[in-house]
């Protein structure tokens, strides 16, 4: 395309190429030019990457047109084993890139970063997912170079203190003021992918749960979609209303808890203790409910796997209750203590121009006015009937990453009294097919950390053929190194709980 030549807009670049399947979103392979443009959208901010993976010779970008909240997603042929490189224009790819360098063996062209990422050299087998070639002797990990009068460097992890996954920080800072951040992660990676090639639906839904713990039902719920996008049925409405209340329940004891370690990190452990209660309530009414402190396992494709109990709904809005009398207390603490609000006011902050480049999900998007929320576009059923807030703020800052939890646990109340409220009547799942030919499909969920993708494709034996699960911590990890820069090391823990980006799901 030449520099005068007007860009196309994403709907114009998908009606050029080759249609290949409709999962629900349009799948649509495409040649080296058509690639090129829709990556200048993408750098332009006209669109937004949801995920990039590569199944058979070929690479898959899925992208979302922000004037239209439409998914689609764009299939390349590696030619040669390369394709023309998604983050030399556009940043937000590049763990990607490096990723699908280091599972499948392709290349990307003009890649910036060509470094390994998730493999250390420790694998018994390189590029699992392509060649699967024998290891060769990895060289130590080559770190950004230090340049500069009175810099020093100061490695942390990968082995941390406390109850924590391993990722590794290298901070370089002049005195105490940190002047760069960089990650090295990849320490968690357990093969899903590879473990899930060949695996059974069942078996598969099992994986999904267990990619990032905290998320369980998020991910059950993203890969159970996914597969009945692929069989094209929808599950009961009665499933649908547990799912989601299954949804909140999890994104409620995930912002407590986190809105209560943070306060932890600014030494003020009295609200961290107030706070872990009340995440223990919920976690102690999920069990009574769904059979499992995380409701693991509660998720199955086609619907879900037990109904609430006789006293379920009783359990649930008594917890409520609890919730709506305690929160606000605790609330009110926090905003009303000047020595934790000059924490966390200020500090960490990150640019709405980073939050939106970078697809940023979750309280980290929408503490930085990025106003996307999976629920509401694309949307999914049982939101498309229920009324509730996507809370948005603009300072960027810890303390507005905070807000954005204390918003958001206010509206899952809500939510999760509308459900009860309207519950339908009915069964709680139906079968999957028998049999049935190949096919894909796709989905996206709404964490409590941002939105989850979760692609497969099914063979003819209804045995997974490949799936591929994206954390919406591969878009917020990157930006944790940005906003830390100009902060004391002292608060990089604060930045870094306000984050709290998953390890786990990251490393796959």
């Amino acid at each position: 395309m030449s520099p005068t030549q007007k860009l196309r807009t994403l709907h114009a670049v998908l009606a050029e190429g080759e249609a290949a399947a409709r999962i629900p979103w349009p799948r649509v392979v495409v040649g080296r030019e058509a690639w090129r443009e829709a990556v200048s959208l993408l750098r332009l901010g006209d669109c937004t990457l949801l995920g990039l993976w590569a199944a058979d010779g070929a690479v898959h970008m899925a992208v979302m047109d922000e004037a239209r909240s439409e998914p689609a997603v764009l299939t390349i042929a590696c030619e040669g084993g390369a394709y023309p490189s998604v983050g030399h224009l556009h940043p937000a790819a590049i763990r990607l890139e490096r990723a699908l360098q280091d599972l499948s063996g392709v290349k990307a062209d003009g890649l910036p970063d060509p470094r390994a990422w998730l493999d250390h050299g420790r694998w018994p087998l390189r590029h699992p997912l392509g060649g699967r070639e024998l290891p060769i002797e990895a060289a130590p990990y080559a770190f950004l170079p230090v340049e500069g009068a009175s810099l020093h460097r100061i490695p942390v992890g990968p082995v941390h203190a406390g109850i924590i996954e391993p990722g590794h920080f290298r901070f370089t800072a002049n005195g105490e003021t940190i002047v760069r951040l960089e990650e090295r992660l990849g320490y968690v990676h357990k093969g899903i992918e590879s473990l899930m090639a060949g695996a059974t639906i069942e078996r598969g839904a099992i994986l999904a749960g267990r990619v990032s713990g905290d998320s369980t039902v998020a991910y059950a719920w993203a890969f159970a979609r996914a597969v009945e996008a692929a069989w094209r049925f929808e599950v009961p409405r009665r499933a649908a209303s547990l799912r989601a209340i299954m949804a909140e329940l999890e994104r409620l004891a995930n912002h407590l808890g986190d809105i209560g370690a943070i306060c932890n990190d600014a030494a003020f452990a009295l609200l961290n203790a107030q706070f872990a209660y009340l995440r223990e309530q919920v976690l102690r009414a999920s069990q009574r409910c769904f059979g499992h402190r995380l409701m693991m396992d509660a998720i199955v494709p086609g619907g879900v796997r037990a109904d609430l109990p006789q006293d379920g709904a009783t359990t649930i809005r008594d917890l409520l209750a609890l919730l709506r009398k305690q929160f606000p207390e605790l609330v009110e603490l926090y905003d009303n203590t000047v020595s934790l609000q000059d924490r966390t006011v200020s500090t960490g902050i990150l640019d709405p121009r980073l939050a939106k480049q970078f697809g940023a999900g979750g309280f980290v998007g929408r503490a930085s006015g990025r106003r996307f929320d999976a629920r509401r576009a694309p949307g999914y059923v049982p939101y498309d009937e229920l009324s509730f807030d996507v809370p948005v703020r603009e300072e960027g800052d810890v303390d507005a990453r905070v807000w954005i939890r204390i918003a958001e646990v206010e509206q899952s109340l809500a939510i999760v009294e509308q459900l009860l409220d309207r519950l339908p009547v009915g069964a709680i799942a139906a079968a999957l097919p028998a049999s049935a030919s190949p096919a894909e499909g796709i989905a996206l969920i709404e964490g409590f950390r941002g939105d989850i993708l979760a692609w497969i494709a099914i063979g003819a034996d209804a045995r997974i053929v490949r799936c591929h699960l994206r954390d919406p911590s591969w878009f917020q990890w990157p930006l944790l190194e940005a906003v830390i820069e100009g902060n004391i090391v002292a608060d990089f823990p604060l930045c870094n709980k306000s984050f709290n980006c998953s390890y786990s799901g990251h490393d796959l």
